[in-house]
């Protein structure tokens, strides 16, 4: 049985394109004991993977040319050594851009179908909600009546976000990159209220949105967001760093914007890395669950069909194409 993988072929300089990746058939390796195969469901893509694209100091390992991309799965145990498994599990593991992944189980999650569908462990049960449980609550810290604002709200961090606001009794206002998209961060997901940054009187639509200031900033874009966040700001400010994907395809720094009223507000902005806080999980699983089961927090899955299709697909997570949590189904869900 052969194993189709996506390998990074070459590194890409500002915007990747489908050139940088390369589509193979590779053998599987023999099972042995103590070994777990499975077959690929969902494949996560997020923005996080442009940074592994490129061999720059970061904080986690580059992908090696000729190797498959890495990223979040969902799948199903085929064959198992290992009795911590047994052949029909789903599990929530990190076997990347292939078909199938065989090791020896570590990091891998056996999951519940019946709790949740089993693509919400990539999504809004997964890293990306688990980002915006820890980032919002242990860096941004809300209080009842303060204002978050969150931007790339109808992504599927920034949705977790602004509803989790929403639950702690803030008000959430999201930035978005389309009416369409506003639209659904409001009237959907239950934001407060939501603004495009791509509207001329964006900065002026923004105060409207946020009468007593911003209290708290989730920050996943950068730019020209941030800059018109600033201005906005309330007397220590918190601001959780999340992401920076304006920036991700730019071959030279941009220059930033006036950060004084960081120092004039007393603001703390904190940069995180969510693999840093696995010490969160069981509270993230046991609350997030609970909320998604009883219809607090709702999500949206942008799916397309085939790893085939994985690297164009990818691309739209810089043009802003996507609407909602982007993934590829690789093998059909027998949950479905």
């Amino acid at each position: 049985m052969d194993n189709k993988q996506v390998l990074l072929r070459k590194r890409p300089v500002g915007q990747p394109s489908t050139d940088d990746f390369e589509i193979v058939s590779a053998p599987l390796p023999p099972m042995e004991a103590g070994l777990v195969l499975r077959r690929t469901i969902y494949l996560s893509l997020d923005p996080y993977m442009r940074g592994r694209m490129s061999d720059g100091p970061s904080y986690a390992t580059p992908v090696a040319l000729g190797q498959p991309m890495v990223g979040h799965t969902v799948s199903q145990v085929l064959d198992s050594r290992n009795p911590a498994f047994k052949p029909g599990d789903f599990v929530a593991g990190y076997d990347g851009w292939q078909e199938f992944g065989c090791s020896t189980g570590a990091g891998l999650r056996v999951l519940d179908s019946s709790v949740a569908p089993i693509s919400t462990a990539v999504g809004t049960l997964g890293m990306p909600g688990m980002t915006a449980y820890v980032g919002l609550l242990d860096i941004g810290q809300p209080k009842p009546g303060e204002t978050v604002v969150v931007s790339a709200a109808s992504g599927a961090v920034g949705s977790v976000v602004g509803q989790i606001a929403r639950i702690k009794g803030c008000r959430a206002v999201g930035v978005a990159g389309s009416p369409a998209k506003c639209d659904y961060v409001a009237k959907d997901l239950g934001f407060d209220d939501c603004v495009s940054y791509k509207s001329p009187d964006f900065l002026d639509q923004l105060r409207a949105a946020c009468p007593q200031g911003i209290d708290v900033y989730f920050e996943n874009v950068g730019g020209l967001v941030f800059e018109a966040v600033l201005r906005l700001l309330n007397v220590n400010a918190r601001i959780p760093l999340c992401g920076l994907i304006a920036d991700y395809n730019v071959t030279a720094t941009p220059p930033g914007p006036n950060l004084r009223p960081l120092l004039v507000k007393r603001a703390l902005i904190k940069g995180f890395i969510v693999s840093d806080h696995n010490d969160r999980l069981d509270a993230f699983l046991r609350e997030c669950t609970t909320w998604v089961r009883e219809g607090r927090i709702k999500y949206r899955e942008d799916i397309v069909e085939g790893l085939e299709q994985a690297p164009a697909a990818f691309l739209r997570l810089f043009s802003g194409e996507n609407f909602g949590k982007l993934l590829v189904r690789v093998s059909a869900d027998p949950t479905r």
